[in-house]
């Protein structure tokens, strides 16, 4: 079962996709982890994404096709029940050229209130020794954390600004891929609420058993 997992920053999709790849026995594939893992190895296209990154620059959308091109080729995919794309494709152009290489089962999407969106990650504070991430509701004044005892900060990316500019990316990028994957009829829609994790996971487990089901 090959599947994208689709979502505005903080809707939950790191948790999400960790749920999923062990329920169905995937391969969780982060376009941020491939990135970081050629760079780290030295490999030519690691080379070249990182001449982009140390500039500061976009890396170009033929280059981030190409890596996970190539992460899609390793052994551990090959023995595997299949693979969870999470953050690639963003746009229409990755879509169409990951088209051209791989065969997808589903796109499981994340729909989410942006005002919610913007509350989580505003109120978001993580632990700077262990990276367990709260919210201030739930901290009660709190600038400690539970687990370790390291202490709390805010992001400098968490605020309303720079909130505000990640959405908008996403929803002129990354949001025409749910009309594309509509059109397809793979895409599999999910309900962001204020409930935990386990609840929105009870919904898009619901979607992939019956989708498993019909493969």
């Amino acid at each position: 079962m090959n599947l994208i997992l689709l979502g505005a920053p903080g809707a939950g999709k790191g948790t999400q996709a960790t749920k999923i790849a062990e329920r169905y026995g995937l391969i969780h594939i982060s376009t941020g982890d491939i990135f970081r893992a050629n760079i780290k190895n030295g490999t030519e296209i690691g080379k070249l994404a990182k001449s982009y990154i140390d500039k500061g620059e976009l890396v170009p959308d033929e280059v981030t096709c190409a890596i996970v091109k190539d992460r899609l080729t390793w052994e551990d995919v090959a023995k595997s029940n299949g693979y969870l794309l999470d953050g690639f494709p963003r746009n229409l152009f990755q879509a169409e050229e990951l088209d051209k290489f791989a065969k997808l089962d589903g796109v499981v999407n994340i729909n989410i209130d942006f005002k919610l969106l913007m509350d989580r990650l505003c109120g978001r504070r993580v632990c700077k020794e262990c990276g367990e991430s709260y919210h201030v509701s739930t901290l009660n004044g709190a600038t400690t954390c539970a687990r370790c005892g390291g202490e709390l900060y805010q992001r400098k990316d968490d605020n309303p600004e720079t909130v505000g500019s990640r959405l908008k990316v996403y929803e002129e990028q990354t949001a025409p891929l749910i009309d594309y994957y509509t059109k397809k009829g793979i895409i599999l829609n999910v309900t962001g609420t204020e409930a935990p994790a386990e609840v929105l996971f009870e919904q898009v487990k619901a979607l992939l058993d019956d989708l498993a089901k019909r493969a």
